[in-house]
């Protein structure tokens, strides 16, 4: 794939903090992320990513409060950046910490999975208005 000269934004959604949003969420990264040459392995990974974090906010974040997602896709270079920012209470990133592996039992592994498929992953300071931001980098090049 021919890397480009500059910074694109392909995608800006705001969306409900809620479970029935995420097939629609799911469906136009898989475009984008498409569109911009990814294999369909990939493109997968990066989908599970995505629907991870938003379930992390909706769960953890808003704890089945009402709020909103905002997701932004843009393309730099040769990386995808995505990021998702809530509105809801600060996050101390030192306590988002993935369970043991060893610890065999359903949920607590999204973040070993986002980990593994991204290149980069990790909170970054929100802008002004709080609530918090997670950015993700995926190298496509």
């Amino acid at each position: 794939m021919e890397a480009r000269d500059k910074d694109e934004k392909l995608l800006s959604l705001r969306f409900p903090a809620r479970p029935d949003q995420l097939q629609r969420v799911r469906k136009a990264v898989r475009k984008h992320v498409k569109a911009c040459g990814c294999s369909a392995e990939s493109t997968g990974d990066i989908v599970l990513a995505v629907d991870e974090v938003c379930q992390n906010i909706i769960r953890h974040a808003y704890r089945g409060e009402e709020g909103a997602i905002e997701l932004e896709i843009e393309q730099r270079g040769e990386d995808l950046v995505f990021s998702l920012r809530d509105f809801a209470p600060e996050t101390d990133p030192r306590k988002v910490k993935p369970r043991d592996l060893d610890d065999v039992r359903p949920g607590g592994i999204g973040t070993h999975l986002i980990r593994k498929v991204m290149d980069d992953a990790g909170f970054v300071p929100p802008p002004s208005g709080g609530g918090n931001l997670f950015r993700m980098v995926k190298r496509i090049g």
